[in-house]
């Protein structure tokens, strides 16, 4: 059992909880058994599992399940777990898994394309609102936050592993590709005459989301074949940028599964 905070181990881990670090290692840490689970569903790749005694007795399939994926495991003491964790109250396991290279993400269907997003709880909602309304895929400026960033798994609620990915270089090749592909960009500007629901989502379509300040970019905004706005009451500047993007995403849903009725 490992009980010192000097180990080496202990060490290298809690590094992990700066972006710096885990581009250095090209690792991030997962936390809890629900991403953990999520993880091991998905053959993801594992570098080190670290659990408490405790969790393992509690959990002997998934630990078993999740050593013989992984490069190391270790048991370790409730001190060093939260010695580990980037959360107050950590429940028992975490794990570290490699950085995967961008997956493929399809220029069909729905996208999102985010830039500059800032939020790691409002990327995980995205994520989450995406995998659960059937999007294609998610494209992020290399401006944002980390994708792997620990608050953005847990805001994602295990969807993380099951939403083709990727962070563009540059969001304005991204869509030209989807472009390309036959895809209609729309953008979300305040500005905008159309509302939301008078765009025809049945089409495959890119939809951009910009900074939860600044909003979208003018190089970005003016590449969009159809801007569209949310109706808000007076007085109210805007909605949080994971909201407005649900928004839009159920709106597409709603619109297929009416088609697939009639």
């Amino acid at each position: 059992m490992l009980t010192s905070l000097q180990n080496s181990l202990v060490k290298q881990i809690r590094k992990l909880h700066s972006s710096k670090e885990r581009h250095k290692q090209e690792l991030f840490l997962l936390e809890g058994t629900h991403l953990l689970e999520e993880a091991c569903g998905v053959n993801y790749p594992l570098d080190v599992v670290c659990c408490t005694s405790q969790w393992e007795a509690a959990h002997p399939a998934l630990w078993e399940q999740a050593c013989s994926r992984c490069d190391r495991f270790e048991i370790v003491s409730e001190e060093v777990l939260k010695a580990i964790a980037t959360t107050v109250q950590p429940d028992g396991v975490i794990a570290t898994a490699k950085r995967s290279s961008a997956m493929q993400v399809p220029f069909t269907g729905l996208l999102l394309a985010l830039e500059t997003v800032q939020d790691p709880g409002n990327l995980g909602t995205m994520i989450r609102t995406a995998a659960a309304a059937s999007a294609s895929g998610l494209w992020l400026s290399a401006d944002s936050v980390d994708l792997d960033n620990p608050k953005v798994l847990r805001a994602s609620a295990g969807q993380w592993f099951r939403l083709p990915m990727a962070v563009s270089a540059d969001l304005k090749d991204t869509v030209n590709l989807a472009k390309e592909a036959g895809m209609q960009i729309v953008a979300t500007l305040p500005s905008a005459t159309l509302t939301y629901w008078q765009v025809d989502w049945r089409k495959p379509s890119l939809i951009l989301l910009g900074n939860e300040g600044a909003g979208l970019s003018a190089s970005l905004a003016t590449m969009a074949d159809k801007a569209v706005k949310i109706p808000l009451n007076p007085g109210v500047e805007s909605l949080n940028v994971a909201i407005a993007g649900a928004l839009m995403l159920y709106e597409a849903q709603r619109q297929k599964m009416k088609e697939y009725m009639l």
